[in-house]
């Protein structure tokens, strides 16, 4: 007869968020039960092999899987996970969208990554408050021979001569066994380390941002209809079924989680039929 599995560890959410606000950054030990962990490699098995980097952030030698959520149910629970929600509520404004959900398999061989921060594409200038909160949760234990995340503590903080202060300045492992989470700021610097090890270092990232922002993934697209169609509520609104106030995201006047509905016609075409126009004219 087996055991019962252990508890999770208490979720002191006041100290990750002064981590965060500190240092960028924060490590959620217990993130994924053994189980859970078991059913990620399950699933990403399938994919993995079938995308090369393109270029050296990829990384030629490291593999990536983009749009998790649409291609399992465990990283729909994984997504919502309320600790890591906990956190986007501190940082973010309500109905936070989800904007990257990717796993990453750094093989031997492959170099560090450029330091970057990961939302460096919001043309906002540093520093400022973050746009997006992201998190890497290790499927392999990560240390520094295997290409465990490099970070720069602090660096959150930096103004746009980051990359010069990154330069010049040593950056930290994140070391922490396999199930574990690091929760940071979207403007933390940090960079995917060398991979000098003789076995693969697999992680997933999933990465949340301000409800206005425009996301990295185009989940409405990515993600097909009839599985958004069973997702959980929360999880439709975080891809982009979801309007902010007042009116952004709208689709033709209409709230766009009509679009999963059963029978659901595009408003524009039926529109049209009904006028007897053409589309287009």
């Amino acid at each position: 007869m087996r055991g019962k599995p252990p508890s999770p560890m208490p979720f002191d959410l006041e100290a990750h968020a002064r981590a965060i606000e500190r240092d960028g950054y924060t490590i959620i030990e217990d993130f994924l039960d053994a189980t859970r962990l078991s059913e990620v490699r399950r699933v990403l098995g399938f994919y993995l092999g079938s995308h090369s980097g393109r270029n050296p952030f990829e990384g030629f030698n490291t593999e990536r899987v983009y749009t998790l959520v649409a291609r399992a149910r465990v990283f729909w629970d994984i997504v919502l996970d309320a600790r890591v929600l906990a956190l986007c509520d501190r940082f973010l404004l309500p109905n936070c969208l989800l904007t990257a959900s990717q796993a990453i398999c750094i093989r031997p061989g492959e170099a560090a990554q450029a330091f970057h921060h990961d939302d460096t594409f919001y043309t906002v200038p540093r520093p400022r408050p973050m746009v997006s909160l992201s998190t890497i949760a290790a499927v392999d234990a990560f240390s520094a021979q295997n290409g465990g995340t490099e970070i720069l503590p602090g660096s959150h903080l930096w103004g746009e001569d980051w990359r010069d202060r990154a330069a010049a300045t040593k950056p930290v492992t994140v070391a922490m066994p396999a199930g574990a989470c690091v929760v940071f700021s979207g403007t933390l610097v940090h960079r995917g380390g060398a991979n000098r090890s003789a076995a693969p270092r697999l992680a997933f990232s999933n990465q949340y941002c301000q409800p206005w922002a425009r996301q990295q993934e185009n989940f409405m697209l990515g993600v097909p209809p009839e599985v958004a169609r069973n997702m959980p509520p929360r999880l439709q609104e975080m891809l982009g079924y979801s309007i902010y106030p007042p009116f952004m995201g709208q689709l033709t006047a209409s709230h766009p989680a009509k679009a999963l509905e059963a029978g659901f016609a595009n408003p524009v075409r039926a529109q049209a039929q009904a006028a007897g126009a053409r589309l287009p004219e």
